[in-house]
């Protein structure tokens, strides 16, 4: 545990705040726990990584990459396991019993808060392990290729071509060089078909229950 706070502390933060809320929370359902501390935990990782973008010049994207570099393989199994269960734990939400109207509408608005933040997470994620990649990559082409020649891309440049993928689940205009960036593209598109899946479902659930 210490060294994943030093390596990640963004991430080790939001997991105890998300842990202990989901423990502490006085919900009536285990699922209801979980998604409790999931989005407590979530929505502080992309407030506090929000802050980092915003922040970082390339020199710091380059040098923050090195850092989380190890089990970063691990973290994104790990993230992009959550989100998927938190897709199945909102499932069993919207299949509890009868509501009345004013429990129905936060009902529904905590299931689309759960979404809207599992959804940016995983853009998230995704985007920052783009980083480690690139700036990590052992070989001497660079990983990613970036219009106009970038060499020294930022947060913003990742997040650009990590939410082009959530969103349209294909590739943008930065080219994709390596073997390795190709299968984590791959796995993100594949995601980010399930969750977009997710979303026009959910969406015509909460539709046809709220009218």
């Amino acid at each position: 545990m210490p060294h994943l706070a030093r390596t990640h502390p963004r991430l080790t933060v939001a997991t105890l705040l998300g842990v202990a809320i989901g423990v502490f929370a006085p919900a009536a359902t285990l699922t209801t726990k979980f998604l409790l501390g999931w989005n407590a935990g979530v929505w502080l990782y992309l407030i506090l990584t929000l802050w980092l973008v915003m922040r970082s010049k390339a020199c710091d994207v380059k040098r923050t990459a090195e850092i989380e570099d190890e089990n970063a393989g691990l973290v994104l199994f790990t993230v992009s396991i959550a989100a998927i269960a938190s897709l199945a734990a909102i499932m069993l939400e919207l299949s509890a019993g009868k509501l009345n109207a004013g429990d129905r509408l936060v009902h529904y608005s905590f299931t689309g808060l759960t979404v809207v933040g599992s959804w940016l997470m995983i853009g998230v994620i995704f985007g920052l392990h783009y980083a480690r990649l690139f700036y990590n990559n052992p070989g001497t082409e660079p990983a990613l290729r970036f219009p106009e020649g970038e060499l020294d891309p930022n947060y913003w440049d990742f997040m650009y071509f990590s939410f082009t993928l959530s969103v349209a689940v294909q590739t943008s205009d930065v080219c994709i060089a390596t073997r390795e960036l190709r299968k984590v593209v791959l796995a993100h598109s594949l995601l980010g078909f399930l969750f977009n899946t997710a979303v026009l479902g959910f969406s015509i659930n909460i539709a046809a229950g709220l009218f």
